[in-house]
C-alpha cells in the first residue's frame, strides 16, 4: 500500500525490491464474505511462480459463514466439486507488515482455472461498481470510522470501564493504542486521529481516505491489522457491532465523495452547498435505504447496536451535520464537502459498505433523483420518514427483491451472500440461548 498510487509497478518489481530488504515471507491475502482476511504464506523464492500460475485455495473459502461453515447452496462448494479458487495478487496493495517478522503481504483477486472470476467475491464485487463509477465519470473517495474494543484476552472483559470519551489519559490507556497508530502508518495507512471512543475500553483510530479500491483496501488492512497487533500486545481486539448490551456499540460510519475523472474536482459539492450530483448521488442511498442494509448491518447482532439517541440511525433521512441521520452531510469547504453514511456497523464488510453505498449513490444519478428536503432535526425523532428494516430476514429479502441494487452488485453475490446469511440466522434459531434457560428451565 505504501506504492498504491503507482499503478505500473508490477509483482516481479515488487518481489525483486522485497528481495533487497530481506523479506522472506509474502501473504496472499483474500478477503472473505465478512472483511476478514483469509491468507497463505509463500517463502519468497515462491511467490513469483504462484503470482503467475496463481496460489490455490479451496474455492468455497470466499462464502464460508461467520462460523466458518461451509453453507450450501452458496455457488462455490458442492456445485463446483468443492474445486480451488487461484488468487491473483494485486501489485498497487503491497505492503511490508512490520508487525511480523520480515514478512509483506498482497491482497489478490480471485479466479477459476479458465479465468472467470469468482463474482461473489467482495473485492469483485466492489470493483464491479467501481468501473461503473468510472464509466460515468466519477472517481469514488472512501474512508471508514472502525470503532473497536480492546478486551482482556481471556476472559474478553474490557480493560476499564465508565463514559470518558476523548479522555487524555484513556486515549493511551495501554501502549497497544500507540503501537497500533505507528505501526500503521509503517504499513502505509495515514493515521490522522486517535481517540478513546464513548464506552470504557472503546477506542477509534481515523485514517486519511483512499481512492477508488484503495478506499476499502485501507479498511480492511486497518481491521486486520488492528486484530494483528492486539493479539502480539497480548490484547484481543473486536469490531463486534454490540459485545455488550450495557456499553456503545461499534460502528464504521462510510465517508464517501466523487471526484470528477477530468479535472479531479469535487463533484459533490459547489460553494452554495451540494451540487446537482451531490443531491442526486444523496437520493440514491435513501431511495435504497432499505435494500442495501443487509450489507450495512448484516448480522443479528448489529440490530442490537441500532436504538435512538446512540448515533445509530433508524430511519430512512438525511441532514447537514445530523449525527441521528442516515446520511450526514458534512460540511466544511467546497473541496471537502462530503457525506457520510452512519449506517454501517463494526460487522459490515468495507468491500460490501463501500459497493452498496457507491452503486445506490450511482443509480440517484443514472435515474437523475430529486433530493428530498432534510429531515426536521434530529432526523432520528422526525416521524414521517419511513423506518429501517428491524429484522434481518426484512432487509435480506429487501435486498433480494431490489432489481437495480441486484443488477449493480451482481445476481451471483446476492445468491451466494442471501443464503449464507440465512444459513447463519437458522444457526441462530436452532440455539438455545441463556436467556431461555433462566426464563424457562427452573419454574416450568
Amino acid at each position: 500500500m505504501v506504492i498504491a498510487e503507482d499503478k505500473s509497478v508490477s509483482v516481479d518489481k515488487v518481489l525483486a525490491q522485497w528481495k533487497e530488504r530481506r523479506i522472506r515471507n509474502v501473504r496472499f491475502e483474500l478477503p472473505d464474505m465478512h472483511g476478514t482476511s483469509r491468507s497463505k504464506i509463500v517463502p519468497i523464492d515462491h511467490a513469483a511462480a504462484y503470482a503467475k500460475s496463481g496460489l490455490n485455495m479451496y474455492g468455497g473459502a470466499a462464502v464460508l459463514d461467520s462460523r466458518s461453515d461451509v453453507v450450501p447452496g452458496t455457488l462455490y462448494n458442492e456445485e463446483v466439486a468443492y474445486a480451488d479458487q487461484l488468487l491473483r495478487p494485486d501489485a498497487s496493495t503491497a505492503a511490508i507488515v512490520p508487525w511480523a517478522e520480515a514478512t509483506a503481504r498482497f491482497i489478490c483477486d480471485a479466479e477459476w482455472a479458465d479465468g472467470k472470476p469468482l463474482a461473489a467475491s467482495p473485492r469483485h464485487v466492489f470493483k464491479r461498481v467501481l468501473d461503473r463509477c468510472h464509466e460515468l465519470g466519477y472517481e469514488p473517495v472512501m474512508g471508514m470510522e472502525c470503532e473497536f474494543y480492546l478486551l482482556d484476552p481471556t476472559t474478553h472483559k474490557p480493560l476499564f470501564s465508565g463514559y470518558h470519551i476523548f479522555n487524555s489519559v484513556r486515549n493511551t490507556w495501554v501502549p497497544a493504542i500507540e503501537r497500533i497508530v505507528d505501526q500503521m502508518r509503517e504499513f502505509g495507512i495515514d493515521i490522522i486521529t486517535a481517540n478513546c471512543e464513548y464506552a470504557g475500553s472503546q477506542w477509534e483510530i481515523n485514517y486519511a481516505p483512499g481512492k477508488g479500491m484503495a478506499g476499502p483496501d485501507l479498511a480492511f488492512s486497518f481491521k486486520n491489522g488492528v486484530k494483528e497487533i492486539a493479539r502480539r500486545e497480548g490484547f484481543l481486539a473486536s469490531f463486534m457491532s454490540k459485545p455488550f448490551a450495557d456499553s456503545a456499540g461499534c460502528g464504521a460510519h462510510t465517508h464517501m465523495s466523487l471526484l470528477r475523472a477530468d479535472s479531479g474536482k469535487n463533484a459533490m459539492a459547489e460553494d452554495s452547498g451540494l451540487s446537482t450530483v451531490g443531491k442526486q448521488f444523496i437520493a440514491g442511498q435513501l431511495r435504497h435505504a432499505a435494500s442495501i442494509y443487509a450489507l450495512l448491518a448484516p448480522t443479528l447482532n448489529c440490530l442490537k447496536r441500532r436504538r435512538r439517541h446512540s448515533f445509530s440511525p433508524t430511519n430512512v433521512s438525511w441532514g447537514p451535520e445530523d449525527r441521528s441521520a442516515f446520511v450526514r452531510v458534512k460540511g466544511g469547504s467546497a473541496e471537502s464537502r462530503h457525506i457520510e453514511n452512519r449506517a454501517p456497523s463494526g460487522l459490515s464488510n468495507p468491500y460490501l459498505v463501500g459497493a452498496a453505498l457507491l452503486a445506490s449513490g450511482l443509480i440517484g444519478i443514472e435515474d437523475k433523483l430529486e433530493l428530498e428536503p432534510p429531515a426536521h432535526p434530529p432526523a432520528e425523532e422526525d416521524e414521517s420518514k419511513p423506518k429501517l428494516p428491524t429484522t434481518l430476514e426484512e432487509s435480506l429479502s429487501l435486498l433480494e427483491a431490489d432489481s437495480r441494487i441486484t443488477q449493480m452488485l451482481g445476481e451471483e453475490f446476492v445468491k451466494a451472500y442471501t443464503v449464507m446469511r440465512r444459513y447463519e440466522l437458522q444457526r441462530f434459531a436452532d440455539h438455545v440461548t441463556d436467556w431461555e434457560l433462566q426464563e424457562y428451565l427452573e419454574i416450568y
